[in-house]
Formats: C-alpha cells, structure tokens, sequence
C-alpha cells in the first residue's frame, strides 16, 4: 500500500465491507488493509461449516459471518468438489477442465448436499455497505440479480470472472459485466489474469503455469465517475479510501476527491496530489 487515506485525513467516513464466499483458503482478502485499520465493519458470508469454523476462530473484530448460502433463493444443490475452491452451486464441466492440468481432479464431485439460498436483497445486515468482494465459482450472476437494491448502495464491487467456462452454463466476464453497468458501476481494472498451457505441454514442469490461454481475473467495478458530481461527500470519500487504500488507484482517487471538494468547498484533491509527490512532509492528518 502507498500510504493510507487517513494518514492524511483524519476525519474520513467508517467503512462497511461485504464478503461473499469468505473462505480464507486463497489467503488475505482485498480489503485487508482498509479492513486492518479498524475503521471498517465485515460482514462474511460463508456455508461451508468448516471453512466457516475457520472465520470464527480467527476472532476478528467488528466483524460477522454468516451461515448463508445466497444465490436467487429457494432450495438448491451444493456441490462439493475435491478441492474447495472447486465447490459451487453449479456443476463442473469436465469437457473444459479435461484441458488443463489438475483440474478434473480439483472439479470431482464428491458430495452433493441440499440447502436453501436465500436472496442479498433479504440479507438485513448487508445493507448500507460501501463495498462487495465476491468469489463464488460461477453464482455472482445470480447473486447479483438478487441483490439489486444492495448493488444500488455499493461503491466498489470487487468480483472474480470467468472466461472460459469451468461450469455447466456458468455466466462469463461479459454478462456480469453488463449487470454490473447497467447497476451504475464502470470496469476499472483487472487484478490479477491467471491462465493456464493446454495439456499435454507444461512450463518448467510447472501445472500452474500458463502461456496462451487466459482464463480468469478478479475484475474491480466503481461507481460511474461521470455520475460523481451527484454523489454525496461521504460516497465520495469512500471511493477515494478504496480506490487508495486497496488498489493504488491515484488518478481516480483524486477524481472522487477532486468532486468532494466541489461539495464541500474543501481542498482535499490539492492535499492528496502534494502528499504522493512528497509523503514525507504530511506525517499529520488533515480534517480538509
């Protein structure tokens, strides 16, 4: 991280972060840094009772997690794959996975378990929150359609995509991207593009390696910046901490800071510009 927001602004708006699919099997989350400086509230979602077990045992503070599978609500089928990271709601499709290497046995359905989704626009405590990471192998779509009222509320979505289906019938980059939009959000950038060589060649005798092929990202969406000069202060500000705070993004930060100050007539943007050229000189926080 460059430096925090609030280490230049000391009155910046507390965060609440949503995390659906919170399983802390691929390591940190994106927000761990906004979420680390105890200026944020967590709310996880995560059914899997081991992975879930794993959450509570973390104690975290401000922070809940919640037993729930969402997707478009009513009963639906789980199915548990041989790795984790495999399991979805949707079913593995082998003719794809057959193509890389690992995947058919990571995708092999070993358990098939009924449960009931339930809707994000249901989901009292997932309202009012600024920011949505989302990683459910091929269920954000419908997640997404259900949850249309919290999507009006976000600033900052943060979702994986797929390119190429690794799930029967599985909606790809180009139709979440469309949702997405059509929600009031603009693509901002891709972090990181992981692909994967087509069997039988391997790289350095290295299965995860790729070479042509991209297959997923995590892809990040903000709210439109041409919408900007109609968003409140404190939505503006919010923007500035997670574009600044999560993901280095200066020149957009600057933008939503830029639109803050034409509201409140303050000089937030010239403070930010001064504080990346010379960081050194603001060991102070700033209230403008």
């Amino acid at each position: 991280m460059l430096f925090p927001l609030s280490s230049i602004f000391r009155d910046l708006p507390e965060l609440k972060l949503l995390d659906i699919g919170a399983s802390p099997i691929d390591g940190d989350p994106p927000y761990k840094n906004v979420f680390d400086l105890g200026k944020a509230d967590l709310v996880g979602f995560e059914p899997d009772p081991v992975q879930l077990q794993a959450l509570l045992d973390m104690e975290l503070p401000r922070a809940t997690f919640l037993p729930l599978a969402l997707g478009q609500g009513g009963p639906a089928e789980l199915k548990i794959c041989h790795s984790p990271g495999m399991t979805s709601l949707l079913e593995p499709d082998p003719e794809i996975l057959s193509n890389f290497h690992g995947f058919s046995e990571w995708g092999r359905v070993v358990q098939r378990k009924v449960l009931e989704t339930h809707r994000l626009d249901d989901v009292e405590q997932a309202r009012g929150s600024d920011y949505l990471k989302i990683d459910v192998q091929g269920g954000e779509l419908a997640i997404f359609e259900a949850g249309k009222q919290v999507l009006q509320g976000l600033s900052v979505v943060h979702t994986e995509v797929q390119f190429v289906p690794f799930y029967k019938d599985q909606p790809l980059f180009a139709e979440l991207d469309q949702v997405l939009r059509q929600a009031g959000f603009f693509f901002h950038r891709f972090l990181p593009i992981h692909g994967r060589v087509f069997k039988p060649m391997m790289i350095n005798e290295d299965p995860y390696a790729g070479l042509s092929q991209e297959l997923w990202s995590d892809a990040v969406y903000v709210r439109r910046f041409t919408d900007f000069a109609e968003l409140p202060v404190s939505q503006l500000l919010k923007i500035a901490i997670l574009l600044n705070d999560l993901y280095e993004s200066v020149d957009l930060a600057s933008l939503a800071l830029q639109h803050a100050d034409a509201r409140a007539g303050t000089k937030r943007q010239e403070r930010y510009i001064q504080a990346l050229q010379h960081p050194s000189l603001f060991s102070t926080p700033s209230s403008t």
